[in-house]
């Protein structure tokens, strides 16, 4: 004879793992929400929003952390690679350095992930100091991408969501060497034509 007591507390653990895999998307929600705002922020070179947010995104990271190996959903490991990619990219530009993994506080695939879109972050910044003279900063934000390539072929990754993440590196590595060199080929040309008159 089954046990219905038995039974019930199943119940109960069932709707217990539901409401644990809605609180996880939805804390996942805002923390994809606020990481895209931090970013859109600094690229606005508004780093006063963006620092408000940082403390409101820590905040709700250390929320999700504890759904990351518990939920049956992929979006706490894809909120907290957005977490690692906005707050990589507040700390590169606030103090010029990227953040150790020990730091940021996540398991190993949010960081790498994170890391990986930082890149095309990076590149958009490049760009954007291409088009405002300061080819210097564009030059090291290259060697910096370079930088993260280089430690990406260390790894073995099988393929996988990571494995692309780190091909996307690659992309824009190639891109980014493609943006600078076109604007040193520039530089190099005007400054022929003006000592040329």
């Amino acid at each position: 004879m089954i046990d219905k007591t038995d039974f019930g507390n199943i119940k109960k653990e069932l709707e217990n793992l539901d409401r644990f895999r809605e609180e996880a998307i939805q804390r996942s929600r805002e923390i994809i929400r606020l990481s895209k705002q931090i970013i859109y922020a600094l690229h606005r070179n508004d780093v006063k929003t963006a620092g408000e947010l940082i403390k409101k995104i820590r905040l709700d990271k250390g929320l999700l952390l504890r759904h990351h190996f518990d939920s049956d959903t992929d979006m706490p490991i894809v909120a907290l690679q957005e977490y690692v990619e906005a707050t990589t990219y507040y700390e590169f530009i606030t103090s010029g350095r990227i953040p150790r993994i020990k730091e940021l506080k996540v398991p190993v695939d949010a960081y790498l992930g994170g890391l990986a879109d930082l890149t095309g972050e990076l590149v958009r910044k490049a760009v954007d100091n291409l088009i405002n003279n300061r080819f210097e900063h564009a030059v090291k934000i290259k060697g910096i991408v370079d930088d993260i390539y280089g430690q990406f072929l260390r790894l073995d990754f099988r393929n996988g969501d990571l494995r692309k993440k780190a091909d996307s590196i690659k992309w824009n590595l190639n891109k980014l060497t493609e943006v600078v060199f076109e604007a040193k080929l520039k530089m190099v040309v005007s400054n022929s034509s003006e000592s040329s008159n």
